[in-house]
């Protein structure tokens, strides 16, 4: 699987202005860049049709379920490229449209919603729960709660250091390699 590395906007404008008003080689400025030949050709595209303004980021966007459905709509009724839907649309990459057309065919229009991004909160376990009494806690009940608390956590802490020391010792014992 490849990285998706990100490139800076100034890193951006400078090739493509080396290559539309210095007429410096695609390839050459390509490969002082450290960009695919590829990648440039797609940011002179943009230029051309959008200006500076066409090199800008446009990764964290979020688009509705009926814009993405526009989007390709437009790509089957006019014919439209990839880079060209990414232009008409104003759209940060062509691998966005790929992916909302696999989404798309294989759930229908569902598959185009909007997903929650980042992890799921996660829920606290049953026995984290407070525990809810009728009446109020006596002084000597509070204590009694408080030391079985603080028992179950030394008992951790304890496991936790002969996890360490078991780790540690299995360490001294492996031989070292060069």
């Amino acid at each position: 699987m490849s990285r998706k590395i990100k490139y800076s906007y100034d890193l951006k404008l400078s090739s493509v202005k080396s290559f539309i008003e210095d007429h410096q080689p695609a390839r050459i400025i390509a490969n002082q860049s450290g960009v695919p030949l590829r990648m440039l050709y797609r940011w002179i595209f943009r230029y051309r049709h959008l200006g500076a303004q066409g090199l800008e980021s446009k990764q964290n966007d979020s688009y509705s379920p009926e814009f993405k459905r526009k989007v390709l709509r437009a790509i089957e009724k006019h014919g439209l490229s990839l880079p060209q839907a990414c232009v008409k649309f104003s759209l940060g990459s062509d691998a966005m449209i790929i992916n909302w057309q696999r989404k798309f065919k294989e759930f229908g229009i569902d598959g185009l919603a909007n997903k929650p991004k980042g992890s799921k909160r996660m829920e606290k376990p049953k026995y984290a729960k407070k525990l809810k009494f009728k009446h109020p806690l006596t002084r000597e009940q509070e204590l009694l709660l408080e030391l079985q608390s603080l028992r179950a956590e030394n008992a951790l802490l304890k496991k936790l250091q002969a996890l360490i020391q078991a780790e540690e010792e299995a360490n001294k014992r492996k031989p070292f390699k060069n």
